[in-house]
């Protein structure tokens, strides 16, 4: 596997400028809160500095990438190729920057929609990806309190906050995230719960 030092020299060659400065903001912000999750902050580094590693590719490219490794959309992934990057992330990661650890790769898959059980990792590359320095949006600030407060809950707003953008703006939902969301909601702290 690459540095952590060459895997960002890496990135700032094949992402647009403010791809990478997002990128080094998902890493700082992932640190952070391995530490408070008792979790290895160098996997957590490295997997928000490689989770959009396929993002600047072509449609064609990672179409391309998905057939060669026989991967199978569902219909809204085939609908929507805002979320092929992360699709074909992990073996570019493999190919590109030589990451194996499975963690880390599930980690990178995962950011854009999340999942049902998510590991501690995977959870703190979906939210870093969200709250990270350089992201602004409404109630973002409730997210990253609820995320340091409890990263459970950051991750259940923010999955909870990107349904409602998708709803109000008429755009297909990812059945994964709607799984995940569900998810929290089996477990009784999450049960009418309010923000308030």
């Amino acid at each position: 596997m690459l540095s952590i030092e060459e895997i960002k020299v890496y990135i700032k060659e094949n992402l647009i400028e403010e791809r990478y400065a997002h990128s080094l903001g998902v890493a700082e912000t992932a640190k952070r809160l391995a530490i408070l999750n008792g979790i290895s902050e160098e996997k957590a580094e490295i997997a928000g500095l490689a989770h959009d590693v396929a993002k600047n590719l072509s449609k064609a490219r990672m179409k391309e990438m998905m057939e060669e490794n026989n991967i199978m959309l569902s219909q809204v992934e085939e609908k929507n190729p805002n979320l092929w990057h992360s699709i074909i992330a992990p073996i570019e990661a493999k190919e590109k920057l030589g990451i194996e650890d499975e963690e880390i790769l599930d980690a990178i898959r995962w950011h854009t929609t999340g999942k049902e059980d998510m590991s501690i990792l995977t959870k703190i590359i979906y939210i870093s990806d969200m709250i990270e320095p350089s992201r602004n949006f409404d109630s973002i600030e409730d997210i990253r309190k609820f995320t340091l407060e409890d990263l459970d809950k950051g991750v259940y707003y923010g999955l909870t906050h990107s349904i409602e953008f998708l709803l109000i703006k008429n755009l297909l939902i990812d059945e994964n995230s709607m799984r995940a969301r569900n998810y929290f909601l089996f477990d009784s702290k999450f049960k009418a719960q309010s923000k308030k």
